[in-house]
């Protein structure tokens, strides 16, 4: 069984939130056996609207899949060696306000579809912008 449990790790600011323009890192720390042999991903969840499709890594690295509205802001990585998978987030916006959750999968195609299909979730972490 594997568990994945994320984190947000965010320069300080005024009043803790991460203001328009600012940068944040998200963790999701894996336990379990096969995380080197899974694909993972990001999905956000924002007030009254769906599970969406954020960005997916293959158990490598070497592929990777993104939102088209964050292409070239978010930074997906891995480092199997700390059973951990990265976001890097920059210039945030407020529509970028949601819950991440972590995903994950044996299956990469799962993340492919972009659908929130995946067998393994996160608890999920706040992520604010404030405008």
């Amino acid at each position: 069984q594997v568990q994945l449990v994320e984190s947000g790790e965010r320069r300080p600011s005024p009043g803790g939130l991460v203001q328009t323009g600012g940068s944040l890192r998200l963790s999701c720390a894996a336990s379990g056996p096969g995380f080197g042999s899974f694909a993972m991903g990001w999905f956000r969840q924002a007030p009254g609207k769906e599970r969406e499709f954020v960005a997916a890594i293959s158990w490598s690295g070497q592929t990777n899949y993104y939102l088209d509205s964050v292409k070239g802001r978010f930074t997906i990585s891995r480092d199997n060696s700390l059973n951990t998978m990265y976001l890097q987030m920059t210039n945030l916006k407020p529509e970028d306000t949601a819950v991440y959750y972590c995903a994950a999968d044996p299956r990469l195609w799962v993340f492919e579809t972009r659908k929130p299909i995946s067998e393994y979730w996160g608890q999920g972490t706040q992520v604010t912008v404030s405008s």
